[in-house]
Parts: structure tokens; sequence; C-alpha cells
């Protein structure tokens, strides 16, 4: 195990080293020339608003709970899930193995004098690959030989350096003629370029969170991670104000986008320390970088998140005598080498950006998520603010998209493909709705209570079904629960509940929370859109009272209840229809599912019977049929609405219905609107039976008086149809507005 011995210091100096990198001294100067004194003040600004979130959001999440090894990554495995974080975690890896080249190569650029005296003294050039490899090759042993605590002692020197030069910079006197060119650029100017320099400048702000990558080398990193990213961040903000206060002060416009080393005639001494503090910068910034992405490398191995199991054990191990992760620096190095060799990293560089943005996006949100969830065990000693960590994931977002839509893209396509991937290995591991899971929740409550504070107007609401179905046969069929998924797939609302008959006990309590599991696997299958819940109860009647108690999960009040039955199921039916007035007395619609053993067949059609007494019911038949054909097991069905008269009335009653139909826009062929006459040789039942036999589902309706009167033979027989659904409407309902 690797000691864990170091304190806020390091934390600082990591950071802080990799944010006054190499785009300070080379870049800076070009940025105030091009867009002028506020034009930088408002890039360092802005800048700011996705770095300051993020590393307020660091430092609120590493004190609630013990950041270990692997930092940035430990944070988002351990809040998005450990797929999405070996997601994010290798490209963050990637680009920090990268990021050692790109500093690596940067500082070559302290050596130009060396390249011009030799390129005018022989007659040509040498490649920067004569400084950079075997910078590469030094910095490699040294990191492989002795590890994070030879790169932080190293810290403590190029730091020293690096503030030695900025001292005298800020120290110097301007160049030229003139005691100042502050007028000459304090205006902002050249606005059509400003993303493409901010895009230059923004990486210069980045690498606040480079500290907490020392994460599992800390002795509290609870304390040490908020106190030295904040001061670093906010150090490093400082800093970059004065510098552009500095260079718009003491260099004119030209001088400033013409020569990239131009602070070397500002400082005192500027020939030596600025080259000297390019090369402190540059190479503090690769130190801090080939520390911490071996331990993002080995955080990921550790926790088996690679999605190739052998690497996951080869760089999971570390060197014994001092912890180190030996074998993921070594693939660091070799990753580093590789692009030093390349020696040009501006496309990929822009890419680096792009993962980065994605880390510290994902970071205000994990914040934001936590503060909006309200989960218990969120109590973090230190505290942003949500709408803080809100503006940080807004601004990372927006952020990537002005930088380059194409690389913004290209980044998430990656991170999508890379997390199906892994996903697709590790199916058993939790995914990122955990973290979600708490913010659905709070937005849940919220709206219902919004919904219920502003239910005055429901009488004049538009309707639509809320269905509640109880039903004790989920394990042996599933026409019910399949008629519910029509129902809410798009227009409506469904809870089924599935019935376990006996007094409540703590045994069944684990039997009923075991089938919800089942069903909740059920409904997963087959892409349900349905709520499922369980209910135990001593009895039908007393399991349908409490069912229609419930509130609707939508937030909109239970409006139907659905039985369903085998056709062909007495003892059920009849139990159906003993609890029937029960539903009546709750104001409540009711449909009767009455099914069979045959398999639905969509594509025969969907046919509504409209009778006389179908006064309330015959509005609501025709919308369940509209509502039931939008799930795509119907799509392409046709509905036919059958409306049986009396002699003689025959057309008066289609045009009535095709008004209704047409006004209502719905899509009903006229010609599959139909009035059938009935004789007095033929009965209601066989006309249907005649039409309907072959139908998918055939909507009827039925009245109080008649489940009074007759029972449960009016939802029997009908042997050689298939299923039926019979409504009763409690209300006529509104098809024209």
């Amino acid at each position: 195990m690797s000691k864990s011995n170091f304190g806020t210091a390091p934390v600082f100096f990591t950071a802080i080293s990799t944010i006054l990198g190499a785009i300070l001294f080379l870049r800076f100067g070009y940025a105030v020339g091009t867009l002028g004194f506020w034009g930088v003040i408002l890039i360092i600004l802005l800048g700011h608003m996705v770095t300051i979130p993020t590393s307020l959001a660091i430092s609120e999440i590493a004190t609630n709970k013990r950041v270990q090894g692997g930092g940035e990554y430990f944070i988002i495995s351990r809040s998005f899930g450990l797929n999405i974080g070996a997601t994010i975690g290798l490209a963050l890896f990637l680009s920090q193995a990268i990021s050692v080249a790109f500093y690596v190569i940067a500082f070559t650029e302290a050596f130009s004098p060396l390249f011009d005296w030799f390129k005018e003294t022989y007659g040509f050039g040498l490649p920067r690959q004569v400084v950079s490899v075997p910078a590469m090759l030094l910095l490699s042993f040294l990191i492989l030989k002795k590890g994070a605590n030879l790169g932080v002692k190293a810290l403590y020197i190029v730091v020293a350096i690096l503030f030695l030069a900025l001292g005298l910079l800020f120290a110097g006197s301007p160049v030229g003629e003139e005691t100042s060119y502050f007028s000459e650029n304090l205006a902002l100017k050249n606005g059509n370029s400003f993303f493409i320099v901010f895009a230059i400048i923004f990486p210069a702000f980045t690498g606040m969170t480079a500290g907490v990558g020392l994460s599992g080398e800390l002795k509290n990193p609870g304390k040490s991670i908020p106190l030295g990213t904040i001061t670093a961040t906010i150090s490093g903000l400082i800093i970059y104000l004065i510098l552009a206060w500095k260079m718009a002060d003491t260099v004119s416009p030209d001088l400033l986008v013409g020569d990239q080393l131009i602070m070397s005639q500002i400082a005192p001494y500027g020939y030596f320390i600025i080259p000297l503090g390019l090369a402190a910068s540059t190479i503090s910034s690769a130190l801090g970088s080939v520390m911490v992405a071996p331990r993002t490398l080995h955080a990921l191995s550790e926790d088996r998140s690679l999605p190739w199991s052998r690497a996951n054990g080869i760089l999971s191990s570390t060197r014994k005598k001092d912890g180190e992760p030996f074998n993921a620096s070594l693939v660091t190095v070799i990753i580093a080498m590789v692009f030093v060799i390349l020696g040009d990293v501006d496309i990929v560089a822009q890419i680096i950006t792009m993962f980065f943005m994605v880390t510290y996006g994902s970071l205000s949100l994990i914040s934001f998520l936590n503060h909006f969830g309200s989960a218990p065990s969120y109590r973090p000693t230190f505290r942003s603010r949500w709408y803080v960590s809100l503006i940080g994931f807004i601004m990372a977002v927006w952020l990537m998209f002005k930088i380059d839509m194409f690389y913004a893209l290209a980044a998430i396509l990656t991170i999508g493909v890379l997390y199906l991937y892994i996903n697709s290995v590790h199916k058993q591991r939790r995914g990122m709705e955990d973290i979600f899971k708490g913010a659905f929740f709070q937005l849940n409550r919220r709206l219902q209570v919004y919904v219920q504070k502003n239910y005055k107007s429901r009488k004049k609401m538009e309707w639509r079904p809320s269905a509640i179905c109880i039903s004790s046969d989920s394990f042996n069929r599933q026409k019910a629960l399949e008629f519910m998924n029509w129902i809410a797939w798009k227009y409506g609302f469904g809870t089924y509940i599935h019935m376990k008959n006996g007094y409540f006990s703590t045994k069944l309590a684990d039997e009923a929370s075991k089938e919800l599991e089942k069903l909740v696997d059920i409904i997963d299958q087959k892409n349900s859109a349905v709520y499922v819940d369980t209910m135990i109860s001593p009895s039908y009647t007393s399991a349908v009272a409490q069912a229609i108690q419930l509130p609707g999960v939508s937030g909109m009040e239970n409006n139907m209840v659905v039985f369903e039955s085998l056709r062909t199921d007495e003892e059920n039916m009849q139990a159906i229809v003993e609890n029937m007035p029960l539903a009546k007395a709750g104001r409540f619609d009711i449909c009767l599912y009455s099914s069979t053993l045959k398999p639905v067949n969509h594509k025969s059609g969907i046919h509504v019977w409209i009778r006389s007494t179908d006064v309330y019911n015959a509005n609501e038949m025709i919308l369940l049929s509209y509502i039931i054909s939008a799930h795509p097991a119907w799509e392409g069905t046709k509905i036919s609405i059958f409306n049986i008269v009396g002699h003689g009335k025959t057309e008066e009653s289609r045009d009535e219905i095709i008004k209704i139909v047409e006004q209502g826009r719905l899509p009903i062929a006229v010609k599959n609107i139909k009035s059938v006459e009935i004789n007095e040789d033929t009965t209601q039942r066989e006309l249907i039976e005649q039409k309907s036999q072959d139908a998918g589902l055939v909507i009827i309706g039925f009245l109080e008086e008649q489940v009074k009167h007759d029972g449960k033979k009016i939802f029997m027989g009908y042997e050689s149809m298939g299923d039926i659904l019979f409504v009763n409407s409690r209300n006529e309902k509104t098809i024209i507005e």
C-alpha cells in the first residue's frame, strides 16, 4: 500500500504549477494583443466560470466522503457508478497522459534561442525532438525510479523558479519608447476571433483538479483537497488578472502578437529568466500530469473497471518498497513518449480540452444533483451553492461547443461508445441512475405538491385515463399488464397492483418484495410505461378499497379502475362484479378486460360497438380506442366503429359519429364508421359476435343497472371472440372542444 504522507502543499503546488503553464509564457501576450485588455479579462472571467465551480464542487465532495486513490475518477465513479466512472476515467487518464507530451513539447520552446543560433550558424534547423525526446526520457526515468516523492520535491524547486520569473516580469519596464501602452491595448477588438483565442487560452486556467489525483497519498484529503484546490484556483485567477494588466501596459499590440517570448524583453534578466520560467512551468506541469495520470489508471484497474480483465491485474499492482503504481506509470510514459516523438499535438490538445471539460462538467453536475437530491447522507463540511455548480455544468457544456463543435461531438460520441462497451462488459454494475434518483425523487415530490395545490381547475382539464389495476394473477397471465401498457404508453397513466392474499407479516412482506422485483424485470423487458407495485391484503374487496385510495403516481388523481379476468373464470368474474359498486362509489370509470388464452392479433384491428344505451360510454370508448392504437404493438391497425341502431336511423346516427370523429381529428377512416340495424331475429350479442369474431380487441359499453340485473352474465359468453374491453363511464367525455 502507498503511504499517506502528503499534506496540503503538494495539492496546491501540483494545481498551481499546472495552471501557470506553457500558455502563460507563450500565448498570453498574443491574446492581449489580439483581443485587447478587456477581451482577455472577459476570457479570464468566462474561463473561471467553469474552473471555480469545479474547484468548489471537488472541495464539497471531498469533505463528504474520503476521496481515495484516483482523485477525479474516484469522485465520478462513486457518484455516477463504476461504469460511467470508468468511461470518463479512461478519457481523463488519456488526457492526463497526453498532457505530459504536450507540456514536454512546450518545454522545448524554452530552447528557442539555441535553435535559432544553431540555424544561423550551421544553416539548417534542428527538429524539436532533439530536446523533447531526451527530456521525456529523463522525466520517465525519474518518475519510474523515484515515484511521486521525487516529483513533489521537484515541484517545490520548479514552482520557486516559476514565481521568481513572474516576480521579475511584474517588476519589468515597458518595451520601447512609450511609458505605457495601456490606452492602445484597452479596448475590446477582433470580436469575431474571441472564441478562437479562448480555445487557445482556456487550457491555461485548467489544472486546478491536478492535485486531487494525489488523494491516495494525502494524510487528510478532506482538508487538503479543498484548501489546496481553492487556493490554487483563486491564486491563478489573481495572477492572470495582474498579468493581463502588465502585458497591456508594457508592450505594443504588434509586439504582443508577433513575439511569443515577448516577456523576455519586459523582465530584468529576461533573456535568461523567462526561458527558465517557461522551462520550469512546462516541466512542473509535466511533473504534475505524470504523477496524477498513473494514479487514475491504477484506481481504474483496482476497481476492475477496465474492460480487459488481464490488464486490470497487471496495472493494479504496486511496487513493494514504496507502493508506487509502477506498471501504470510505465504505460503513462510510453503513451506520452509516442506523442512526444510525433511532435505535433495541436489536434490532440483540442480533444484533451474537450475531455477535461467533460470531467469538469461532470464534477459540477454531481455537486448540483447532490444538492437538489437532498440525500440525508450528503453532509459535506464544506458547501458550495447549487446554482454555482449548475452554472459550472452549463458553462462547461456551452464552451465545449463554442470552442469547436466537431471536437465536442467527437468527445461526446467517443465517451458514449466507450460507455456502451464498458456497460456490456460489466452488466452487473450500477449505472448513473443512482445519482439522478434523489433528484428525480425531489422533482417528483415538488411537482406532485404543485399539481395538488393548483388542481382547482381539474373539472376543465382534458380527460385522459389515469388507471389503476388490481390483479392476483400477474405471473399466470399478463393480459392486464399489457392492456395497462397500451393505455400508459403515450397519452395516459397506469398503475398496476399485484395483490398478495393474506394478512400483513414480515414473511409476506419479504415475498411481496421479491415478487415486485420480478414485476419490475417483466416491465423492463417489455419496455413498459406502467408503474408496478405489490399489495398484501386479506381479501379482494379490501385490496380494491385500498387501491382506489392510492394517489396517482403522475400527480394526477386516478380516475379509472381496470379489472381483468379470463372470460371463462366464473369465480373471478363474480368477485369483480361484487366489487364494482366499491369502485363506482369512488367516482371511477370502470373497465373490465375480459381476456382469453389466445394471443391478441393486433393486425386485425380494434372494433368499437356503440349502442343506444351508451350515452355516457360512447365518447370514452372512442377515445380509448385512439389511445390504445398509439402503442407500437397496434401500429398500422385500423379502428372500426359500429353503431347499433333501430330501423330507419342508419344514416342519421352514422353522420353524428362521423362529425365527432372528423371534428375531433381522430385517425378513423369514414369508411370504417358503420351503422348496423338490428332486427327481431338477432340479439346484440349475436350481432357483435358475427362481425367482430376476428377483431384484435373489441370495446363494448355497459351500464351499472345491467350489472345489478344480470350480474356476471353480461361479461361472459362471446365464445367465438378474442379479448373484449367492457367500459362504463361515470360521465360523458368531451371529444370536441
